[in-house]
């Protein structure tokens, strides 16, 4: 095959892609170190990220990192098209089930569904089904930690560090840290402040983010909500975003 651009696809296999779901692999180890869904040369736009990014906060430091690591030592990341010839809802499907099954990825964010439908112990699933819908009756805001209740403890996966309207922040009475779908934590903020090392000294710089400090909601009120169901109307599908408002 003559004149082929290991860095963008020819139009017309373009057309034949379609949407599709790649993995970016580190040649030293064979590790898949990121996962995503696309069209187009997609695939190759983390390439150009890491090339014209100079920030060490930036948003996606630790897949931007590996990216460097890879190429100082004169190596190029692999690209493997895992599945392609999709629509778009197919291929957000086949995403958040690779992000599953590769859990060291870098990705920021867990795949579609997998606040709701990712891996599961069957007790969760039960637990997840049955569980009696909360009723929710504060100011609070919901923060899905799926992704950092692994790292650290709830209060401190909860608090630290969102990309969040500081003003809408403050008007907060609650708290509420969600896993798959549950409310796993209940808390009263006292303060929100930048994510910075001097406000938050054991966490790192996430420059444009910010962090609360709070304690435990009181016991009567952590009855209220402890290990019930998130009401659909903050689930909504397709959603992303790791934040929710129960108020305007």
């Amino acid at each position: 095959m003559n004149n082929v651009n290991a860095q963008e696809f020819p139009k017309e296999v373009i057309a034949k892609l379609k949407y599709y779901v790649y993995r970016l692999i580190d040649p030293r180890n064979g590790e898949t170190f990121y996962v995503g869904k696309g069209n187009g040369n997609r695939v190759f736009s983390h390439i150009k990220d890491e090339s014209n990014s100079i920030e060490s906060f930036d948003e996606f430091t630790d897949k931007l990192k590996r990216i460097r690591e890879i190429k100082n030592v004169g190596l190029e990341v692999q690209h493997i098209i895992h599945r392609h010839g999709m629509d778009s809802d197919t291929a957000l499907e086949v995403e958040a089930a690779l992000i599953d099954a590769y859990p060291g990825v870098t990705n920021i964010i867990g795949g579609y569904g997998n606040n709701d439908m990712g891996s599961m112990h069957y007790t969760e699933i039960i637990r997840k089904y049955k569980s009696e819908e909360a009723k929710i009756k504060h100011k609070a805001i919901l923060i899905n930690i799926n992704r950092t209740s692994t790292d650290r403890d709830i209060y401190n996966a909860t608090r630290y560090a969102w990309k969040i309207d500081k003003k809408k922040a403050e008007k907060a009475e609650l708290i509420l840290s969600t896993f798959q779908g549950i409310i796993i934590g209940v808390f009263t903020p006292t303060k929100w402040l930048e994510a910075t090392p001097e406000n938050f000294p054991d966490f790192p710089d996430m420059l444009g983010r910010f962090g609360f400090i709070g304690k435990d909601a009181d016991e009567s009120v952590k009855k209220q909500y402890l290990m019930k169901r998130v009401p659909d109307s903050y689930r909504k599908k397709g959603a992303a975003n790791p934040i929710k408002y129960t108020y305007k």
